[in-house]
């Protein structure tokens, strides 16, 4: 018995060495790899940022904050607004926000979007769209990159419907086929956008900062 024991807390110090080698190997890891992974998700920001705003030269992430209108609005869509940025041409002058605008109402999870708005204009002007994340279902909602983004580029309105029967204004978009879902939550995710960008440039204006 009393070898049977000697044995198990000789198994149990091993097994606790190893892990604790496991762990420290996994911190140095994390640490050694930890700047080149910021650095390449830096890289992917300023893709995107360059994709949807391709005439800003620099772009500066804002604090700001929403209106309880835009808010209940954003959250009834079930769409959220993360980061956003200013951006600006090569001459220094304010051009537009890039925004981060998620739904979480996707058919297979959340659609992440980055959208490049100049909201100077009335309607806001929407430039570009970016996917940053999407999940849905191959050959239909993941068509989106193909049938979505291309239609809301350079489109001047201050939201957007879908439409299964053809787009007849600017501020139509034609569904994809088979994927009503993924429609639904990527126009809601480019509209929480839209009103996101609007409500902080008038807040800025308000503020005499443009």
């Amino acid at each position: 018995m009393a070898k049977d024991i000697k044995v198990m807390l000789k198994e149990a110090g091993a097994l606790l060495v190893i892990t604790l080698i496991a762990g420290l190997l996994l911190g140095f890891i994390y640490e050694l790899t930890k700047k080149p992974r910021a650095y390449q998700k830096e890289l992917a920001v300023t893709k995107a940022c360059n994709e949807v705003m391709p005439n800003g030269d620099k772009f500066e992430e804002i604090e700001y904050s929403l209106s309880d209108e835009t808010l209940s609005a954003l959250s009834e869509n079930g769409v959220t607004v993360g980061t956003v940025y200013e951006s600006y041409d090569k001459s220094g002058s304010f051009i537009g926000y890039v925004v981060e605008s998620k739904s979480s109402q996707g058919y297979n999870g959340d659609i992440v979007l980055y959208l490049g708005i100049d909201p100077a204009q009335a309607p806001a002007n929407l430039i570009g769209v970016s996917i940053l994340k999407i999940s849905e279902t191959p050959g239909l909602g993941m068509r989106a990159q193909e049938v979505l983004v291309p239609q809301f580029k350079n489109k001047a309105a201050q939201s957007f419907m879908f439409t299964k029967t053809g787009a007849t204004s600017d501020n139509e978009i034609d569904a994809i086929s088979g994927a009503t879902i993924t429609t639904r939550a990527f126009t809601n995710a480019v509209n929480g956008g839209l009103n996101a960008a609007i409500d902080i440039y008038e807040k800025a204006v308000a503020e005499g900062r443009f």
